[in-house]
This record gives C-alpha cells, structure tokens and sequence, in this order.
C-alpha cells in the first residue's frame, strides 16, 4: 500500500471472496493474496502522481445475499477515503466478488472509473447508477467460475444505461488468472493509469 501525504487521487483494491460466508477472512487470504501483484502494480505505475493506492479488508468472507456485504465495506472504503481527504478522483480495482462489489457502488460521485477483473455479475444487477462511469471489463471466456458470458451481458445493460463500458476478452488465466497472470496486470496497470491521467 502506498499513502502519500496528500493523495491527489486513489485506487482500492477489491479481492474475491465467496457467495456466502460469514465469517471474516482468514489471516492467510490467497483472493487477497492474488490482488498483491495488482497493487504493486498500480502503485509502481502511479509512483510520480500522489496517488494512495489500497487493499479493502472485508468483514465477512461472502457476499451473503441481500446484505451485499462486500459492497457495504467498499461504501466504508470510500467513506474513509472522504474523511482523510476530501473528494478526490478513486479508480476500484475488483476481482470475482470484489468486482462486483465495485461495480455496486461505483455511483459514488467521487469513482472515475472501475476495472472489473473476472467479475460475477449475476443477471438483473443494478446499472443505472452506472451512467457517466467508465467501466472496464476482464474476462477469460474459458473462466469456470464466474460466466464471461454475463459480463459481456453486464457490459451491454451498462453501455445502454449511460456507461462507457468495455468488455475486453482475456487470452488464458481462467478465473484465478494465474496463467498469463503478467499479461492481466499490465493490462490493469495500463488501465488505471489511463483513468487518472490529467483532463484537460
């Protein structure tokens, strides 16, 4: 985790976790394990620009239905974000679970954007607070446990609702991105770094 002094901009990470699950995370996470390339990543391209760039810690391991619990601890995420801060442009990082979760709260007037990195985004999943948001999405097509297909849907319902979103196909990783798993993180590297560049 980077933490400048005075952050001109953010980027928060958001592991996977499972549909339900209580329980909070173990001291031995590998979703959040896989999110530390991403991480160093991110903070190694942002380097010059003050940029904050954090992992969410999550209370319960699952989403657990209604509760959306992991979309609640991204809300607390950028609620902490505002307090120390103030309002400053804040890319989500998520992946399966925690891309989800970030694609749920990306309303928030302070998210330039999102990379959503294998999400689950189950049919009817909220859109149109979507509108004006810059969505990217990555997916293997041969990902067994969260559907491409749906993604590419997701990206569909978005772009209709007012979103500029992208489905970008993934060669390999499956779902853990583990094969090809560089390729996956320049890709987000690049991706984020695009979303905060200056505007002119």
């Amino acid at each position: 985790m980077t933490s400048p002094a005075d952050p001109g901009s953010a980027v928060l990470l958001l592991h996977g976790g499972r549909s339900e699950g209580f329980e909070p995370p173990p001291l031995i996470n590998l979703p959040a394990l896989r999110m530390r390339p991403f991480s160093i990543g991110v903070a190694r391209a942002l380097a010059d620009r003050d940029a904050l760039v954090a992992e969410v810690r999550y209370r319960h391991r699952g989403w657990n239905g209604g509760r959306h619990d992991a979309a609640r601890d991204a809300e607390a995420a950028l609620a902490m974000v505002r307090r120390a801060v103030g309002e400053i442009p804040v890319v989500l990082v998520g992946h399966s679970m925690g891309a989800r979760a970030a694609l749920r709260v990306a309303g928030d007037p302070m998210i330039r954007g999102v990379v959503a990195l294998a999400p689950w985004c189950p049919p009817g999943e909220p859109v149109a607070h979507l509108a004006g948001r810059v969505i990217y999405v990555l997916h293997d097509e041969a990902d067994r446990i969260t559907s491409a297909r749906e993604s590419w849907e997701f990206v569909h319902r978005a772009r209709a609702a007012g979103a500029e979103a992208v489905g970008i196909p993934m060669r390999g990783g499956g779902h853990a991105m583990l094969g090809g798993c560089s390729g996956w993180k320049r890709r987000t590297t690049r991706l984020v770094a695009e979303l905060l560049a200056p505007r002119t």
